[in-house]
């Protein structure tokens, strides 16, 4: 995605709200992960006269349920982008399946609920592929939540996110309020948790490679065959996109799938970060361990219509996260 050298407009970004001339008023949450800190930045450039206010962690516990309301009520939003998760890689959610289950259940309750009692009139949701079943004809469409069992290690993860979709279309349906649900693929891109406990597969790939890389060593090992498929989109194609669409949801179903429409092996994605680092270094397979699904890939038809085309390629996004990721290692 090109960046433009001139200093972009900055969208009002606030923790209280101001409304002035705002266009909007749009509360978003989860606004230090990667895909919530991408949609900050792509908002300061697309949507300067809007009045974006960031609900973080250190302001407001959403578990709360009392505390988000309190929020939400005087902030009086016109729309909330929720995009807060409690979210990691494959290894975090085997030993921690509580944890991603109840976490999730008390931040989407409480942010919907506080959502519905204010009355406010449009809600992005940001769900996951993860909700999908396991074993199932791919790739998915949107009707096919619930269609089998879940995947088991994401099974806690995958209920908590499917109440919220529930939850969000049960209010649209009972209070004829917009509230629209984001199933985007696997998500990759800048501000990323790079942790080999809790990071995701691209992240962990190349916070891996780069350690073997400056360690000389002869090569990396991935967990399982490297053989199982899954699909990646650029958090900040995602973002630009959902930034343009909040303020007109109701165009929207209830539901929309949005991925890159290809997907690569697990190994091809470490072959990327590979690449990418500069690493001479080989591959090892422990099969002993999990590799989750053997494949997840979005039918993302519907998006397409309405205009989503993601535009990175995987090579040049895993090349500026491992940039994103140096930048990081220097604070």
């Amino acid at each position: 995605m090109p960046t433009s050298r001139l200093s972009p407009p900055r969208a009002r970004t606030t923790s209280t709200p101001c409304r002035a001339s705002a266009e909007l008023r749009v509360i978003l949450t989860g606004g230090r992960g990667m895909l919530g800190s991408s949609i900050a930045e792509r908002w300061a450039i697309r949507r300067p006269y809007d009045e974006l206010v960031l609900l973080t962690r250190d302001l407001v516990d959403l578990r709360d349920k009392d505390a988000t309301r309190e929020a939400v009520e005087r902030i009086q939003p016109d729309s909330i982008v929720h995009a807060a998760a409690v979210v990691g890689g494959l290894a975090a959610k085997l030993a921690n399946p509580t944890k991603y289950l109840l976490d999730n259940l008390l931040l989407d309750s409480s942010v919907i609920s506080a959502a519905i009692d204010a009355r406010v009139p449009e809600l992005l949701y940001i769900g996951s592929a993860a909700v999908y079943p396991e074993h199932y004809r791919q790739p998915f469409l949107e009707s096919d939540l619930l269609a089998a069992p879940l995947e088991p290690a994401n099974e806690g993860y995958a209920i908590a996110k499917i109440a919220g979709i529930k939850l969000c279309e049960y209010a649209s349906s009972e209070f004829g309020l917009d509230y629209r649900v984001a199933l985007p693929s696997n998500l990759y891109g800048p501000n990323d948790d790079y942790s080999l406990s809790h990071g995701h597969l691209i992240a962990a790939a190349i916070a891996k490679v780069h350690a073997a890389h400056i360690a000389g060593d002869a090569s990396v090992l991935i967990w399982g065959d490297g053989t199982a498929r899954r699909e990646f989109t650029y958090s900040l194609d995602l973002a630009d996109w959902l930034v343009s669409q909040v303020g007109a949801l109701s165009k929207w179903p209830t539901r929309l799938n949005l991925g890159v429409g290809h997907d690569h092996t697990i190994t091809e994605y470490y072959d990327s970060a590979r690449r990418a680092v500069g690493y001479a270094g080989g591959f090892q397979y422990d099969t002993g361990k999990p590799a989750g699904m053997r494949q997840r890939i979005l039918d993302s038809g519907v998006a397409h219509t309405l205009g989503w085309l993601p535009q990175t390629a995987l090579d040049d996004g895993i090349a500026r996260v491992y940039q994103s990721y140096l930048a990081a290692q220097q604070e």
